[in-house]
Protein backbone atom coordinates (compact mmCIF):
# COMPACT_ATOMS: atom_id res chain seq x y z
CA UNK A 1 0.00 0.00 0.00
CA UNK A 2 2.77 2.33 0.51
CA UNK A 3 4.63 1.87 -3.11
CA UNK A 4 0.64 2.77 -4.36
CA UNK A 5 0.65 6.26 -2.38
CA UNK A 6 4.44 6.32 -2.69
CA UNK A 7 3.53 6.27 -6.81
CA UNK A 8 0.34 8.61 -6.62
CA UNK A 9 2.66 11.35 -4.36
CA UNK A 10 5.19 11.22 -7.35
CA UNK A 11 2.00 11.53 -9.78
CA UNK A 12 0.86 14.46 -8.18
CA UNK A 13 4.21 15.97 -7.94
CA UNK A 14 5.15 15.57 -11.48
CA UNK A 15 1.76 17.22 -12.35
CA UNK A 16 2.09 20.12 -10.19
CA UNK A 17 5.41 20.66 -12.26
CA UNK A 18 4.02 20.08 -15.35
CA UNK A 19 1.61 23.08 -15.14
CA UNK A 20 4.69 25.41 -13.79
CA UNK A 21 6.88 24.09 -16.55
CA UNK A 22 7.38 25.38 -20.21
CA UNK A 23 8.88 23.88 -22.92
CA UNK A 24 10.27 24.10 -26.37
CA UNK A 25 9.50 21.38 -28.90
CA UNK A 26 8.52 21.17 -33.11
CA UNK A 27 5.49 20.78 -34.52
CA UNK A 28 3.88 20.06 -37.55
CA UNK A 29 0.68 21.20 -39.03
CA UNK A 30 -2.31 19.32 -36.93
CA UNK A 31 0.03 17.35 -35.03
CA UNK A 32 0.95 17.11 -31.30
CA UNK A 33 4.04 17.84 -29.31
CA UNK A 34 6.08 15.94 -26.44
CA UNK A 35 8.02 16.78 -23.36
CA UNK A 36 9.59 14.59 -20.26
CA UNK A 37 8.83 15.89 -17.08
CA UNK A 38 9.88 13.96 -13.63
CA UNK A 39 10.89 11.20 -15.66
CA UNK A 40 7.29 11.08 -17.40
CA UNK A 41 6.30 11.69 -21.31
CA UNK A 42 3.48 14.07 -21.73
CA UNK A 43 1.94 14.48 -25.23
CA UNK A 44 0.11 17.86 -25.91
CA UNK A 45 -2.40 19.08 -28.51
CA UNK A 46 -1.26 22.72 -29.23
CA UNK A 47 -3.48 25.63 -28.74
CA UNK A 48 -3.89 27.08 -31.29
CA UNK A 49 -4.16 23.60 -33.08
CA UNK A 50 -3.14 24.67 -36.32
CA UNK A 51 0.37 25.78 -34.97
CA UNK A 52 3.57 24.74 -37.02
CA UNK A 53 7.25 25.57 -36.20
CA UNK A 54 9.09 25.62 -33.91
CA UNK A 55 7.33 26.80 -30.50
CA UNK A 56 8.02 27.39 -26.21
CA UNK A 57 4.70 25.75 -25.14
CA UNK A 58 2.58 26.26 -21.73
CA UNK A 59 1.28 22.98 -20.34
CA UNK A 60 -2.89 24.29 -19.79
CA UNK A 61 -3.77 20.62 -18.42
CA UNK A 62 -2.33 17.14 -19.00
CA UNK A 63 -3.76 17.21 -22.91
CA UNK A 64 -3.28 20.90 -23.90
CA UNK A 65 -0.75 23.20 -24.08
CA UNK A 66 -0.27 26.63 -25.49
CA UNK A 67 2.24 28.53 -27.50
CA UNK A 68 3.48 30.90 -25.55
CA UNK A 69 6.03 32.27 -28.53
CA UNK A 70 8.00 30.98 -31.24
CA UNK A 71 11.37 29.73 -30.20
CA UNK A 72 14.56 31.38 -31.16
CA UNK A 73 17.74 30.28 -33.17
CA UNK A 74 19.65 29.24 -30.40
CA UNK A 75 17.33 27.69 -28.41
CA UNK A 76 16.22 25.64 -31.80
CA UNK A 77 20.13 25.06 -31.99
CA UNK A 78 20.63 23.60 -28.62
CA UNK A 79 17.07 21.22 -28.87
CA UNK A 80 18.72 19.73 -31.98
CA UNK A 81 22.03 19.38 -30.83
CA UNK A 82 20.87 16.19 -28.86
CA UNK A 83 20.11 14.33 -32.11
CA UNK A 84 22.13 12.52 -34.47
CA UNK A 85 22.58 14.86 -37.82
CA UNK A 86 21.76 13.32 -41.18
CA UNK A 87 22.52 14.84 -44.51
CA UNK A 88 19.99 14.90 -47.11
CA UNK A 89 18.80 15.83 -50.46
CA UNK A 90 15.42 17.26 -50.94
CA UNK A 91 12.97 15.73 -53.47
CA UNK A 92 9.82 17.76 -53.49
CA UNK A 93 7.70 19.44 -50.92
CA UNK A 94 5.18 17.03 -49.29
CA UNK A 95 2.43 19.50 -47.56
CA UNK A 96 3.58 23.01 -45.52
CA UNK A 97 6.72 22.90 -44.39
CA UNK A 98 7.44 18.97 -44.54
CA UNK A 99 9.34 17.65 -47.78
CA UNK A 100 10.29 14.51 -48.85
CA UNK A 101 13.90 13.97 -49.08
CA UNK A 102 16.58 10.98 -49.57
CA UNK A 103 20.02 10.69 -48.14
CA UNK A 104 23.19 12.02 -49.58
CA UNK A 105 25.29 9.04 -48.87
CA UNK A 106 23.01 5.49 -48.53
CA UNK A 107 26.18 3.54 -46.04
CA UNK A 108 26.13 6.39 -43.60
CA UNK A 109 22.33 6.47 -43.08
CA UNK A 110 22.06 2.62 -43.34
CA UNK A 111 24.68 2.63 -40.09
CA UNK A 112 22.89 5.52 -38.34
CA UNK A 113 19.54 4.28 -38.53
CA UNK A 114 19.46 1.08 -39.84
CA UNK A 115 17.58 1.47 -43.51
CA UNK A 116 18.15 3.17 -46.27
CA UNK A 117 14.70 5.00 -47.62
CA UNK A 118 13.11 8.06 -48.54
CA UNK A 119 12.28 10.16 -45.88
CA UNK A 120 9.87 12.88 -44.35
CA UNK A 121 11.64 16.32 -43.24
CA UNK A 122 9.54 18.50 -40.75
CA UNK A 123 9.98 21.88 -40.92
CA UNK A 124 12.17 23.19 -43.57
CA UNK A 125 12.17 26.78 -43.79
CA UNK A 126 14.63 27.17 -46.41
CA UNK A 127 15.49 25.27 -49.35
CA UNK A 128 14.29 24.20 -53.03
CA UNK A 129 14.50 20.79 -54.61
CA UNK A 130 17.38 19.12 -55.25
CA UNK A 131 19.68 21.11 -52.36
CA UNK A 132 21.31 19.48 -49.76
CA UNK A 133 20.32 19.95 -46.46
CA UNK A 134 21.33 18.81 -42.94
CA UNK A 135 18.87 17.16 -40.59
CA UNK A 136 18.11 15.72 -37.27
CA UNK A 137 16.10 12.84 -36.57
CA UNK A 138 14.71 11.61 -33.21
CA UNK A 139 12.86 8.25 -33.64
CA UNK A 140 10.30 8.23 -36.41
CA UNK A 141 10.71 12.14 -36.64
CA UNK A 142 13.12 14.08 -39.24
CA UNK A 143 13.73 18.06 -38.62
CA UNK A 144 15.57 20.39 -40.85
CA UNK A 145 18.44 22.59 -39.03
CA UNK A 146 19.83 23.92 -41.81
CA UNK A 147 20.60 24.27 -45.70
CA UNK A 148 23.99 22.38 -46.18
CA UNK A 149 26.76 25.09 -47.18
CA UNK A 150 29.71 23.19 -47.96
CA UNK A 151 27.80 21.49 -50.93
CA UNK A 152 28.49 23.14 -54.83
CA UNK A 153 25.34 24.33 -55.12
CA UNK A 154 25.91 23.16 -59.26
CA UNK A 155 24.52 20.28 -58.72
CA UNK A 156 21.10 21.11 -57.05
CA UNK A 157 20.68 23.79 -60.34
CA UNK A 158 22.19 20.69 -62.74
CA UNK A 159 18.93 18.57 -61.49
CA UNK A 160 16.53 21.43 -61.86
CA UNK A 161 17.84 22.34 -65.27
CA UNK A 162 17.46 18.40 -65.89
CA UNK A 163 13.81 18.00 -64.74
CA UNK A 164 12.85 21.46 -66.43
CA UNK A 165 14.05 19.73 -69.86
CA UNK A 166 12.83 16.12 -68.90
CA UNK A 167 15.16 14.71 -69.04
CA UNK A 168 14.83 10.95 -68.38
CA UNK A 169 16.41 9.69 -64.91
CA UNK A 170 18.26 6.83 -67.45
CA UNK A 171 19.90 9.47 -69.46
CA UNK A 172 21.39 11.97 -66.34
CA UNK A 173 24.74 12.50 -66.34
CA UNK A 174 27.32 14.63 -65.18
CA UNK A 175 30.58 15.16 -63.64
CA UNK A 176 30.03 14.01 -59.51
CA UNK A 177 26.55 12.19 -59.93
CA UNK A 178 26.38 9.68 -57.66
CA UNK A 179 23.47 6.69 -57.68
CA UNK A 180 21.84 8.79 -54.43
CA UNK A 181 21.57 11.34 -56.61
CA UNK A 182 19.76 9.28 -59.60
CA UNK A 183 17.50 8.10 -57.05
CA UNK A 184 16.32 11.71 -55.71
CA UNK A 185 15.36 12.63 -59.28
CA UNK A 186 13.50 9.78 -59.78
CA UNK A 187 11.57 10.17 -56.98
CA UNK A 188 10.95 14.12 -57.69
CA UNK A 189 9.85 13.21 -61.38
CA UNK A 190 7.75 10.28 -60.10
CA UNK A 191 5.47 12.68 -58.73
CA UNK A 192 4.90 14.84 -62.02
CA UNK A 193 1.77 14.39 -63.70
CA UNK A 194 2.83 13.84 -67.43
CA UNK A 195 6.16 13.93 -66.68
CA UNK A 196 6.97 10.05 -68.54
CA UNK A 197 4.53 10.66 -71.68
CA UNK A 198 6.45 14.18 -72.25
CA UNK A 199 9.37 12.34 -71.69
CA UNK A 200 8.38 9.61 -74.82
CA UNK A 201 6.85 12.26 -77.07
CA UNK A 202 10.27 14.13 -76.61
CA UNK A 203 12.44 10.77 -77.53
CA UNK A 204 10.04 9.93 -80.49
CA UNK A 205 9.83 13.61 -81.79
CA UNK A 206 13.90 14.15 -81.70
CA UNK A 207 14.22 10.73 -83.02
CA UNK A 208 11.85 11.51 -86.46
CA UNK A 209 13.31 14.93 -87.40
CA UNK A 210 16.60 13.86 -86.95
CA UNK A 211 16.04 11.77 -89.91
CA UNK A 212 13.74 14.43 -91.48
CA UNK A 213 10.08 13.54 -90.39
CA UNK A 214 7.49 15.13 -88.12
CA UNK A 215 5.05 13.36 -85.08
CA UNK A 216 1.63 13.36 -85.27
CA UNK A 217 0.83 11.40 -82.17
CA UNK A 218 1.63 7.88 -80.68
CA UNK A 219 -0.30 5.09 -78.23
CA UNK A 220 1.45 3.22 -75.38
CA UNK A 221 1.15 -0.81 -75.79
CA UNK A 222 3.78 -1.48 -72.93
CA UNK A 223 6.78 -2.39 -74.14
CA UNK A 224 6.28 -0.20 -77.72
CA UNK A 225 4.70 2.40 -79.30
CA UNK A 226 2.31 2.44 -81.93
CA UNK A 227 3.39 6.10 -83.99
CA UNK A 228 1.63 7.91 -86.34
CA UNK A 229 4.17 10.42 -88.10
CA UNK A 230 4.76 12.18 -91.62
CA UNK A 231 7.43 12.47 -93.93
CA UNK A 232 8.96 16.06 -94.74
CA UNK A 233 6.52 15.72 -98.49
CA UNK A 234 3.85 14.83 -95.47
CA UNK A 235 2.93 11.09 -96.48
CA UNK A 236 1.60 9.50 -93.08
CA UNK A 237 3.01 6.48 -91.78
CA UNK A 238 1.84 3.80 -88.81
CA UNK A 239 4.82 1.98 -87.41
CA UNK A 240 5.65 -0.38 -83.68
CA UNK A 241 8.35 1.16 -82.23
CA UNK A 242 10.05 -0.47 -79.58
CA UNK A 243 10.34 1.54 -76.80
CA UNK A 244 13.48 0.61 -75.59
CA UNK A 245 15.90 1.57 -78.19
CA UNK A 246 13.34 2.97 -80.50
CA UNK A 247 14.25 -0.03 -82.79
CA UNK A 248 11.46 -0.74 -85.72
CA UNK A 249 9.11 -3.73 -84.30
CA UNK A 250 6.65 -3.22 -87.77
CA UNK A 251 7.33 -0.51 -90.50
CA UNK A 252 3.53 -0.31 -91.89
CA UNK A 253 5.14 -1.12 -95.20
CA UNK A 254 6.67 -4.58 -96.37
CA UNK A 255 10.83 -4.83 -95.72
CA UNK A 256 11.40 -8.02 -96.10
CA UNK A 257 11.38 -8.74 -92.96
CA UNK A 258 14.01 -6.42 -92.34
CA UNK A 259 12.41 -4.29 -90.25
CA UNK A 260 14.03 -4.88 -86.89
CA UNK A 261 17.48 -3.39 -89.03
CA UNK A 262 16.11 -0.37 -88.38
CA UNK A 263 15.50 2.41 -85.61
CA UNK A 264 12.93 5.28 -85.79
CA UNK A 265 15.32 7.55 -87.06
CA UNK A 266 16.79 5.47 -90.24
CA UNK A 267 13.31 4.65 -91.01
CA UNK A 268 12.00 8.01 -91.89
CA UNK A 269 14.83 7.99 -95.28
CA UNK A 270 13.68 4.25 -95.94
CA UNK A 271 10.16 5.47 -96.34
CA UNK A 272 11.02 8.53 -97.94
CA UNK A 273 13.05 6.18 -101.01
CA UNK A 274 9.80 3.77 -100.98
CA UNK A 275 7.47 6.79 -101.81
CA UNK A 276 10.11 7.38 -105.01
Amino acid sequence: MSDIRKLINQIAEAEAQLSATQFIAPCVKGGRVRTKVAGMVYTFTPKPRQFEGWGIFQPVDAKTATVVESADLPQIAEYLQHFPQIRLRLAYQLRGQTWLAYPVNEVDMRQRLQVVKPIAVHLVTEGVAFEQIITRCHGQSCWFEEIDRRTDPIIAETLQSAIQQLTPSAKLQFKGMTPEMRTVYELATERIEGFQPQQDEKRLRKALQQGGGELSQFQDHGDYWTVNWRTADGIRHTSAIAKIDLTVISSGICLSGRDRDFDLQSLVGVMEQQEW
